[in-house]
């Protein structure tokens, strides 16, 4: 009797990941253009580093109890026997570099920019991947608020050029080693009555670092936030002072922004300003509608009964903050430093959705210099003008 024939399977990329089909490219080299563009214009030069690094670069940068150590991180031993993780962000490779090839002998601030992918086993969704691609932007050497006010606004004005001009920075400031201690150990005072109301996540992040339960989402979580200390009562002179001049700059360049006085972001090595900007994602259907399938295809839909739509979403495009104790943390010199990134997919969605249109190309005409913050924060307005 024959041998039945085996059947050939079939195969599609792998769960949370896509392909960028050459009908897309087009869209995708114009995004990439313009950040390079602009990047280039506020004297951000690009780097790139491997896709994957050595696992204890992330357990002792991004933090050994963080969810992306934790849970997210795509690890691997070679067959030499070394440890080594797909990189989940760019802010530790980029400062492993700047200790590796000496940057810190260069004159200060080192401004570096990278587009690339990045990888986390998170549950898929629309505009969460297991691989996505980012545009960070990373600014190493300089502690004053000027440094941070300028990668916000970087991210500000790609936005507006490409037409999105709802953005809204949410921004907060965690302070430094002098003054969390204490608002610590009063957060954990406020929790330790109201642990029992937590979901299971937070209630390990209680043990290990109580800060982060203020990054949970989850909506009885979020409910025990609302009425919890906030840092900003907190902070120490130097932070003070540091987070008002930040709120200054934003004013001065008229960048909208709100406090959001429970924003920690989700990383251990941030200190000072943290920040992410929203926009107004797109409509969802209701949750009363036919989900997707895990393969990102919707099931069909009767023509008399069409999924309602709930009202839009915020949709945090970028994300970030200073982090002046990471070089030092990784082996280099103590240096200030401040960056954040841009998830692409999201932002290709949002372009998508409302069909936005290539921006013009600025041209530096000039090379200003500015002595003094009262002129820095004027400088701002000039060089848009």
């Amino acid at each position: 009797m024959a041998k039945a024939r085996e059947k050939s399977k079939t195969f599609q990329s792998p769960r949370g990941t896509h392909d960028i089909l050459p009908e897309e490219q087009r869209l995708w080299d114009k995004v990439r253009e313009s950040i390079r563009v602009l990047s280039n214009f506020y004297g951000f030069e690009r780097i790139d580093t491997p896709h994957f690094e050595d696992t204890d670069l992330f357990y002792v940068g991004t933090g050994r109890t963080t969810d992306i150590v934790t849970k997210q991180m795509y690890s691997f031993k070679t067959r030499g026997g070394d440890q080594l993780t797909l990189r989940p962000e760019g802010t530790p490779p980029i400062a492993r570099a700047y200790v590796e090839h000496g940057m810190a002998n260069l004159p200060q601030p080192v401004k570096l920019y990278y587009i690339g992918s990045f990888f986390r086993h998170e549950s898929p969704q629309r505009g969460r991947f297991r691989e996505f691609r980012q545009w960070g932007l990373e600014l190493i050497g300089d502690e004053g608020a000027v440094a941070d006010a300028q990668v916000i606004q970087v991210y500000s004005l790609f936005l507006q050029e490409w037409g999105i001009k709802d953005a809204v920075v949410e921004i907060n400031s965690v302070g430094c080693q002098a003054c969390r201690p204490s608002y610590r150990a009063q957060l954990t005072q406020y929790y330790r009555s109201r642990v029992r109301g937590l979901c299971r996540d937070c209630k390990e992040r209680f043990r290990d670092n109580p800060l982060r339960l203020l990054d949970c989402g989850e909506e009885k979580c979020v409910t025990v936030k609302k009425n919890a200390p906030q840092l900003l009562d907190r902070l120490c002179e130097p932070c003070r002072n540091h987070f008002k001049l930040v709120l200054e700059f934003l004013d001065e360049m008229k960048i909208p922004y709100a406090l959001n006085p429970h924003l920690v972001r989700g990383l251990d090595y941030y200190t000072r300003t943290v920040f992410e900007t929203f926009v107004e994602g797109p409509s969802e259907a209701s949750k009363t509608s036919p989900a997707s399938s895990g393969d990102g295809a919707p099931p069909p839909q009767a023509a008399e009964d069409p999924p309602a739509k709930l009202p839009p979403k915020k949709l945090a495009v970028v994300s970030g903050g200073r982090y002046d104790d990471l070089v030092a943390l990784i082996g280099g010199k103590p240096t200030p430093a401040v960056g954040a990134a841009m998830g692409l997919e999201r932002l290709l969605m949002v372009i998508k959705e409302r069909r936005a249109r290539l921006p013009e190309t600025p041209k530096p005409k000039v090379f200003l210099v500015q002595l003094g913050d009262l002129a820095k924060k004027k400088s701002f307005r000039i060089m848009e003008e």
